[in-house]
């Protein structure tokens, strides 16, 4: 191993002194590398600078229609600037429908169903990660099979359970499926408890600890990035989520956001300016909630950061 060792440090020395005899034969030779290494940033600040605008520029879109007339909005050629800022645009999309008890409607249903996202996904994964059983693997690759399976399929299957259990026009077809684990937030968080210790395991059950509290006090804390990303989908998807209202509630008071925007169009026109402020409106919450788990949805993404 000392052998190998100086003939690396031998094969480092012989590329520091080619680079010396470069940079002797050719003073600039340094200047060279700076400037390109300059050339590269620079390159590549403005390649995404470039990708940045494109992707804002939906946004930027919506943001300027909702601040416009409809004359100015059904006006050709389009313009990227309203003439008037009409911030009472706001108000007054605000004010075409009970949107503060959509919003109440919406909230409760995505607080519900993050939390039971959160728990059951984590619950079943730590199962699957940590606690040995027959028939394990092949129950786990069924669940994996799960995801191959189009939503649409069973969507007919869930809506007549749900009508047979009474459920229709409530809330439970929204809510309750959320705590009987998801396929892709199952492996997510499997992926996480994987890198935690058995033999920390081992220590918590020497000490008396059941598998119900190894969870509740070492999983979940050790595995917040990946529980952050789970809560931030569940979030986004049910705060989103139009066809499940949409099929399931029937009566106004308790329609979500998503339906609420519905009131904006007609069977002979569309108000596009409030209905870009709703949208807006309902887009922010989302906005806020990525910003402020935005460091642990990145660590959530990347498995290999799981029990660090």
């Amino acid at each position: 191993m000392a052998k190998t060792t100086d003939n690396l440090d031998y094969l480092d020395s012989a590329d520091d002194l080619k680079t010396l005899d470069k940079a002797n034969e050719n003073p600039s030779f340094f200047e060279h590398r700076g400037n390109r290494k300059t050339f590269l940033v620079v390159f590549n600040f403005i390649l995404l600078a470039i990708g940045s605008l494109l992707i804002l520029s939906p946004l930027w879109w919506m943001f300027a229609t909702s601040l416009k007339t409809m004359a100015e909005v059904m006006s050709f050629p389009p313009s990227f600037w309203p003439e008037n800022w009409l911030f009472s645009n706001y108000i007054k999309t605000w004010e075409a429908a009970p949107f503060t008890r959509y919003t109440i409607n919406t909230l409760t249903i995505t607080i519900i169903v993050v939390i039971g996202n959160v728990l059951s996904n984590s619950f079943i994964a730590y199962g699957f990660a940590k606690i040995p059983f027959r028939g394990k693997n092949i129950l786990f690759a069924i669940v994996l099979a799960t995801m191959m399976i189009p939503g649409f399929v069973t969507l007919i299957p869930q809506y007549v359970l749900f009508a047979n259990l009474g459920w229709v026009n409530t809330y439970y077809p929204l809510i309750v499926p959320s705590f009987f684990g998801s396929a892709f937030n199952i492996f997510l968080l499997r992926q996480f408890y994987m890198t935690i210790p058995t033999e920390l395991i081992e220590a918590a059950k020497m000490e008396g600890a059941n598998h119900f509290y190894i969870w509740w006090k070492i999983g979940l804390p050790l595995t917040k990035p990946a529980i952050a990303t789970v809560a931030i989908f569940s979030f986004n998807g049910a705060w989103n989520d139009f066809l499940g209202p949409l099929l399931y509630l029937n009566d106004e008071k308790l329609y979500t956001l998503q339906i609420g925007l519905q009131v904006f169009k007609g069977q002979l026109s569309t108000q596009w300016n409030y209905l870009m402020a709703g949208s807006l409106l309902v887009l922010l919450p989302v906005i806020l909630i990525f910003f402020i788990f935005q460091k642990y949805f990145i660590q959530g993404i990347n498995l290999q950061s799981g029990g660090k």
